[in-house]
């Protein structure tokens, strides 16, 4: 199974490549690669600056086929470069991951395309599994300049993962939290464990 690290964004809001603020001394990049490592024979980092993530020894950096094509863009580059059928998706900026509920999920993929925990608040499509099945539907939503991650998940065979049993791996309730503004990281470095 292969783990897959979307650090391609445009970082608009922090002004700065999230991937390597750090949190408690220790960069996001290598909070997300330290869970991977664990868990995934291999591990890729979808970048559009491949030359500032040289020194993970431990992963294939690749960079976007369709560019500026946002998360959707960065998923199907991924999927396709990725050696095996099934893969994790992420992104850089989520200290909160999860090893037992990423694993649980990994379970899951068998006879699915997509299996993506789903909040009272929609899909969290950025920590979900994804099978190659996905690369031909979301290539054609990204020829239609339809970016939304979901958008071609109908038609799938997508398995929902339920918020009764996301909550059995969310103790602190911080599992999807991700950082996108200075503010957002003060406060997590403020209290970084609650």
């Amino acid at each position: 199974m292969t783990g897959i690290i979307l650090a391609g964004g445009k970082n608009s809001r922090m002004g700065v490549n999230k991937a390597f603020l750090e949190i408690n001394g220790i960069r996001l990049i290598d909070k997300v690669l330290s869970v991977f490592k664990e868990l995934f024979s291999e591990i890729l980092i979808v970048t559009n600056d491949p030359l500032s993530y040289t020194n993970r020894s431990s992963s294939v950096i690749v960079t976007d086929i369709c560019k500026n094509k946002g998360a959707l863009g960065g998923i199907y580059s991924g999927l396709f470069f990725a050696s095996y059928y099934y893969s994790f998706v992420t992104a850089c900026d989520m200290p909160y991951l999860n090893k037992d509920f990423i694993s649980y999920l990994a379970q899951q993929a068998e006879k699915h395309d997509i299996v993506v925990p789903q909040l009272s608040d929609g899909f969290q499509p950025l920590y979900a599994m994804y099978s190659k099945n996905c690369l031909a539907p979301i290539k054609r939503n990204l020829e239609a300049d339809k970016l939304k991650i979901t958008g071609f998940y109908k038609g799938m065979r997508v398995l929902t993962v339920t918020e009764e049993i996301i909550n059995s791996f969310n103790e602190n309730g911080k599992l999807f939290l991700n950082i996108n503004t200075p503010k957002e990281l003060e406060k997590i470095r403020l209290n970084p464990e609650s």
